[in-house]
């Protein structure tokens, strides 16, 4: 079955003048499957293409909807073909490696963005924080803005500009930085471009920084491998759960490098370098309270790093580089272990097995691993190992036999926090902390709590317990 080709983004080319009020950025569409010469395939022709993302993966692994992305590119070299019988199918793969020059030229690596890749970078970037005062600032002359942005790519002026570093509390003391919002949108730029070649060769079990594999997606996976691996709770398993010690800022960038370059080159990968190796450091705007800066642990704190380690915690450039950095990790666990239960979502990752002595070796084979060929270590302190009855504490739900929650501790500091806010603020903090707990499959208890809450303070609540809605006045 052929697909329709994606439609062109307004009708006609875009350039720097163009009229910014209306969307330039299409929602995602289905790609029509091309030859590598570029013309439409028919059914009885081959398809010397590599395949969608998702395409190998099982359903709902990936949900490229949820990101504006432009067509893949393909892969020259590979060939696919499938021949079927009545009662077998066989696939057979034959690869033929090109050149990386040619697959550079293949991919445009070697070119640089055009002006409508940089606008759909700016869209993306400023979806869900418009009204942020760097994205207002940016706004007030956006299209000058823009095009002054794009002449300096082009050019090979662009400077990367001042960070800022603030304290967190929550879920535990950490430091954060931020990038200017002009910044933003390059990082934005840079992963339109090259995470999808790379999310097609991520395991199914990554999570975390990929489009439909968020939170709920890494604790659904992790539930319906435990009731694989015990047979619906009714024979006895192991899991190992392990973090990696201060993750962020001991990432050899050096190390990164090398697996970035693996599949980028030409210009972008000139663009990867300047993001990667920039030290937020020499021009940083420090906020908050500069006495909860001192209570982060030395070893903690970018500030006393060396100039080799480190991400700043906070960009979608960092969150992206960790994936890719990590890849060896699951694919280690998945090919070289044999762990057939295995998830990660960023630093934190879990394997099942019906065996602890098992478990063990496999966590000896890993942490060699990242010690060697990585320069990771895991946090002794955080790595568990016990029986899955007692319950998995993973991405802040607690699965436990036939029933998935949202962490009591988690739970109990929403409804506090709910307790405390201002009338304004508790109409959306009172959905979005209901959203929260519908995610988990038995929380009817909490969100009756949150419910009677919100009727105290004079909001309706539907009758499923899901969403409030503010009082009309009599």
């Amino acid at each position: 079955m052929q697909r329709r080709p994606l439609p062109d983004r307004h009708g006609g080319p875009v350039c720097a003048t163009s009229d910014l009020v209306a969307p330039l950025a299409p929602k995602a569409t289905a790609t029509r499957i091309t030859d590598i010469a570029g013309r439409p395939t028919s059914r009885n022709e081959s398809r010397a293409v590599s395949p969608v993302i998702g395409a190998s993966l099982r359903p709902g692994d990936v949900d490229s909807a949820n990101r504006r992305t432009r067509p893949i590119a393909t892969t020259p070299g590979i060939r696919t073909s499938t021949t079927a019988t009545r009662t077998t199918t066989t696939r057979t793969t034959t690869s033929e490696l090109a050149s990386s020059a040619n697959q550079s030229a293949a991919l445009g690596d070697g070119l640089p963005p055009s002006f409508a890749e940089l606008v759909t970078a700016y869209f993306d970037c400023r979806e869900h924080k418009r009204n942020t005062a760097s994205a207002l600032a940016f706004e007030v002359a956006l299209e000058r803005n823009l095009a002054t942005l794009h002449e300096e790519i082009i050019g090979g002026h662009y400077q990367i500009g001042r960070s800022i570093c603030y304290p967190i509390t929550r879920p535990k003391l950490r430091e954060v930085w931020a990038a200017t919002f002009r910044d933003r949108i390059v990082h934005h730029l840079l992963y339109n471009r090259i995470a999808p070649r790379f999310y097609a060769s991520f395991i199914a079990d990554t999570c975390a920084c990929i489009p439909g594999r968020g939170t709920l997606y890494a604790a659904r996976r992790l539930e319906a491998k435990v009731r694989s691996i015990t047979q619906n709770w009714s024979r006895p398993a192991y899991y190992l759960k392990c973090d990696l010690a201060s993750f962020f800022v001991s990432i050899d960038k050096r190390i990164l490098r090398e697996r970035l370059a693996a599949r980028v080159s030409g210009w972008w990968m000139a663009l990867a370098d300047q993001i990667l190796f920039h030290d937020p450091r020499t021009d940083v705007e420090l906020r908050g309270f500069e006495s909860r800066l001192a209570l982060i642990p030395p070893h903690k704190s970018l500030f006393n790093q060396p100039a080799h380690l480190g991400l700043p915690i906070g960009n979608l450039s960092s969150q992206f580089f960790a994936n890719v950095h990590l890849d060896l990790l699951d694919q280690f666990a998945k090919h070289q272990v044999g762990a057939r239960h295995y998830i990660r979502y960023v630093d934190d990752w879990v394997i099942l097995h019906e065996s602890a002595a098992w478990l063990n070796a496999a966590k000896a084979s890993i942490e060699e691993m990242l010690r060697d060929r990585l320069a990771l270590r895991l946090n002794p302190s955080k790595t568990i190992l016990q029986p899955i009855d007692r319950g998995i504490d993973f991405v802040g739900h607690l699965i436990r036999p036939w029933r998935r929650t949202i962490r009591r501790r988690t739970a109990r500091a929403a409804f506090h926090r709910l307790g405390r806010r201002r009338p304004a603020d508790f109409f959306t903090s009172a959905n979005s902390y209901l959203g929260l707990l519908r995610q988990a499959s038995h929380s009817s208890g909490d969100r009756a709590r949150f419910g009677r809450l919100a009727l105290q303070r004079r909001h309706c609540v539907d009758l499923s317990l899901t969403k409030v809605y503010r009082r009309k006045c009599q």
